[in-house]
């Protein structure tokens, strides 16, 4: 096995940042506990790794397809009845995998040539970015003109975007291995001189309330709703809230097989041969199972990391285990956890417009070297509707479908997906 250097321990560090925000946004909104979502997505990571034979440099971490049922949830019920209905999703990825075993992975990849998976990655970059902006605003919209402290804002991610550029481009040797953390580092500390000057507010007060160890099944945390759990709580099991979690992951499907398709086109291997897409499948099933049981929101696969693979073009999957091991001390250790829960927005948006164009230019890279006939109307027509239907529908948040008492979100990245998949299949190959 590869010794890891110094340097591979900064690229883990960076992986954590780049999966930090996220995976704690999605707990804070639904009710979870922050720590235990770290030291699930952590634990799921490894499983991941374990069920792919450690070929496949992926990040799991909290899901946002979830984000409605698994809060209603919580709401109506209480955090112990959604990890029931969680922990049954992540079966029902396993049931997928069984399906994918018994088809071959090769008929599921003629589903998916570049004229689909082209665009659908484009989507997935793009459809990232309007978190990305805004991040860089500090804010979720702009009414009238831009405030002097959106505009301050805006300069910082300006600067941090600025600083993982000439890193990128300019920097040598270890400089030139992690411009995200750097741009980071480099953000904050403006943000800190800006706050104590009196023109930036940076709210440090996470790091004063976090306890310093967190002790499963003895740190208590309650959440938005006045619930008080343990550190690690009890998952129960109601139909109901069954019915309401458990098909999404027919969704996050068809979103697991944009995001593997997204990672192999990265690192330049196929992913649905080896180690296979079932295996994928199954890592990503007990990662979220196993994140059920021990009290976290579902897990699955994090373009943010492969955006981080992009730019960085270090493909080591031993990197992505180490800031699964890092996930976990965070989570276990609050104070440091906390200190990541300060880094302000306009640093995490200049960082993410790196991160997340970097995963749409290798859409635009993988339809380019396809060599594809856009005279051909069939091609124009298929990477149309892809490109038109996810992201706008993302635009809108998605599509909230109810079937019966089950309320599902169905976003563009699966609408599009699925209609690139039936145009490719029913369109003829000579128009």
């Amino acid at each position: 096995m590869q010794k890891l250097t110094g340097k591979d321990y900064a690229l883990g560090i960076q992986h954590l940042f780049a999966m930090f925000g996220a995976t704690v946004l999605v707990p804070l909104m639904t009710g979870f506990d922050p720590a235990v979502a770290l030291v699930t997505a952590g634990i799921g990571t490894i499983i991941f790794h374990c069920c792919t034979k450690f070929k496949v440099p992926v990040f799991v971490g909290s899901s946002f397809a979830f984000i409605a049922a698994v809060a209603s949830a919580v709401e109506t019920k209480g955090i112990e009845y959604a990890q029931g209905g969680i922990m049954v999703a992540g079966l029902v990825y396993l049931v997928f995998a069984l399906l994918v075993y018994l088809l071959g992975s090769e008929r599921i990849k003629n589903f998916f040539p570049p004229v689909v998976t082209g665009p659908i990655i484009v989507v997935i970059g793009i459809g990232l970015a309007g978190t990305a902006i805004s991040d860089c605003l500090n804010s979720t919209a702009i009414e009238g003109s831009i405030t002097a402290a959106q505009g301050i804002s805006l300069g910082i991610a300006a600067f941090t975007l600025a600083v993982v550029i000439v890193c990128t481009l300019f920097a040598k040797g270890f400089f030139k291995l992690v411009p995200i953390l750097i741009g980071i580092a480099s953000g904050y500390l403006l943000c800190v001189v800006l706050h104590f000057c009196g023109v930036f507010t940076m709210d440090f007060t996470p790091i004063f309330d976090a306890a310093w160890i967190n002790i499963p099944y003895v740190t208590e945390f309650t959440n938005s709703y006045g619930q008080t759990t343990t550190f690690f709580s009890v998952p129960k099991f109601d139909w109901g809230i069954i019915l309401s979690i458990a098909p999404i992951a027919i969704v996050t499907f068809m979103e697991h097989i944009g995001d593997i398709t997204t990672n192999g086109a990265v690192v330049g291997k196929d992913f649905f041969k080896d180690p296979g897409l079932h295996r994928t499948l199954i890592g990503d099933g007990l990662a979220t199972f196993v994140a059920g049981l021990l009290g976290g929101p579902a897990n699955t696969t994090y373009s943010e990391n492969t955006g981080v693979l992009a730019t960085t073009k270090n493909y080591n999957p031993a990197i992505l285990r180490l800031a699964a091991v890092f996930a976990i001390i965070l989570g276990l250790f609050g104070k440091f956890g906390a200190v990541l829960q300060t880094i302000p927005g306009p640093v995490k948006g200049g960082v993410e417009l790196m991160l997340f164009g970097m995963i749409a230019s290798v859409g635009i890279r993988l339809l380019a070297e396809s060599n594809l006939d856009f005279a051909h109307s069939r091609n124009l027509t298929i990477v149309a509707v892809i490109l038109t239907t996810g992201l706008g529908i993302g635009a809108i948040g998605g599509i909230p479908v109810i079937i019966g008492t089950v309320t599902l979100n169905i976003s563009g990245l699966f609408v599009a997906t699925v209609l690139g998949v039936l145009l490719n299949a029913v369109l003829p190959k000579d128009i």
